[in-house]
């Protein structure tokens, strides 16, 4: 059995969530101390805040592009597999035989 043939897995759990919620909110806080304390100058550190931004914008983008194309890849799994299942389901191979 193929990858992109593959049963989805079941959703994720709260607690994975929550963990998963908590580390992207502790590492955002921890970028944005770090720039804010950073002896640079002012564009200096907002460039660095516009950067972080655009990375953390970038970050939700891919990921939700991943979970839409593995999404579409089960869907359609699941739909080949149907269809083969239907194929087989109506096949007499005592049909053509006499």
């Amino acid at each position: 059995m193929s990858a992109s043939n593959e049963v989805p897995q079941a959703p994720t759990t709260a607690a994975f969530f929550l963990q998963a919620a908590i580390a992207f909110a502790v590492s955002l806080a921890t970028a944005v101390v770090g720039i804010l304390y950073l002896p640079i100058d002012p564009w200096q550190r907002g460039f660095l805040a516009i950067t972080m931004l655009f990375l953390t914008s970038s970050t939700f983008t891919l990921a939700k592009v991943v979970r839409d194309r593995q999404e579409q890849t089960s869907v359609r799994a699941r739909i080949d597999g149907a269809r083969m299942d239907k194929l087989i389901a109506e096949h007499d191979p005592f049909k053509n035989v006499a």
